[in-house]
């Protein structure tokens, strides 16, 4: 059974003509796929013989919602979302001046093991395929009735540790033809997978490099962040440095200000040294207190403290507003609540 949902236009155009169609329904079906249909029954204007070969040969990945929950300080809506072997996965639907965001999984699960994300207690299940990724965009799409105009690839996973599924979902929700999210209007997120930023480096699209860096020095960032024991900072900034130099983007590094761990004077300045050179924008983000460590956010003076600091370095750097707080709208904590549950329930 073939993954219809990931397959791009011109392969659905080797499919269909495999069948004895004509390459003109390549276009229909592309066009239903990319609405979100969760049947080909609803593919209205494709003949019956020809949904009556696609269910024969191929199958629509969805995504059921499981929980959802809606910020009573926002309007962001966190979503836990069911797929077809019983995995869950978590997205996010943020509403912002300019439209829709919704942030993305690209894995269930983690592999990285970064000690202030929820994500990676268990590790990682398996990895999301290409419409997988899609089917979140859309799903969130129908439920609410609207056009998301950004994603941002920030959810449950390494998007690089998944790599060829990422790139071909960038190239499926970009197509003009179907959603036509505008790359410049997605980011992509890294904990820094060197490898793979060299490898995106060679795409060349004008998506947003988001590098979590979360620690200028290495032995800080080597506690909070075991990937920093495979490639260093230094490895990572010359990944960076290349990266920039190929395709010209902004690149942002994500910085998670965890109290009196990385929220020293010394580390901003490390900080504003290390990226010096680099067309970038620091993105810090007060950390969300996971149960499973001590970790806690700073004070609000000591927040702008570090920003300011930065900004006196000739440095972009903002403080993120923080979205659905009231939900556990942070990446992987409604996953690890409903394993709890169930792990309750069993002993129970």
């Amino acid at each position: 059974m073939y993954d219809i949902k990931s397959m791009d236009i011109e392969e659905l155009a080797v499919f269909v003509a495999s069948m004895g169609e004509p390459e003109y329904r390549a276009r229909q079906i592309f066009k239903w796929l990319q609405s979100g249909v969760s049947s080909f029954d609803e593919m209205t204007n494709v003949p019956k013989s020809l949904r009556d070969k696609l269910k024969d040969k191929s199958y629509i990945a969805c995504c059921t919602i499981e929980r959802k929950f809606q910020s009573k300080i926002d309007e962001t809506v966190k979503y836990l979302f069911k797929l077809y072997d019983g995995e869950f996965i978590e997205s996010v639907l943020m509403k912002y001046e300019h439209g829709y965001t919704v942030c993305i999984s690209t894995q269930v699960g983690c592999n990285m093991g970064c000690k202030f994300c929820a994500s990676g207690l268990y590790g990682k299940t398996r990895d999301l395929t290409a419409s997988e990724m899609l089917s979140q965009i859309t799903a969130i799409q129908r439920d609410n009735d609207i056009r998301v105009s950004n994603v941002v690839m920030m959810g449950m996973g390494e998007p690089l540790d998944n790599f060829e599924n990422s790139a071909k979902f960038l190239r499926l929700v970009s197509d003009e033809i179907g959603l036509n999210i505008g790359l410049r209007h997605i980011s992509l997120s890294t904990c820094g997978v060197v490898k793979g930023i060299d490898k995106l480096a060679t795409l060349n699209m004008p998506i947003t490099l988001s590098v979590s860096l979360h620690a200028p020095f290495d032995d800080i960032r080597n506690n909070i962040m075991p990937i920093n024991r495979k490639w260093n900072i230094q490895s990572l900034i010359s990944a960076c440095k290349r990266y920039q130099a190929v395709t010209t983007r902004r690149i942002s590094f994500e910085y998670a200000l965890i109290s009196g761990v990385n929220d020293t004077d010394a580390c901003a300045k490390e900080l504003a040294r290390i990226t010096k050179g680099i067309l970038c924008h620091i993105n810090l983000i007060p950390a969300n207190p996971v149960n499973e460590n001590s970790f806690s956010k700073p004070q609000r003076g000591k927040i702008n403290s570090f920003r300011n600091l930065l900004r006196s370095y000739g440095l972009t750097a903002t403080v993120r507003r923080t979205l659905g707080s009231d939900i556990d709208a942070s990446c992987g904590q409604l996953r690890r609540r409903l394993r709890e549950e169930k792990k309750s329930a069993d002993i129970q």
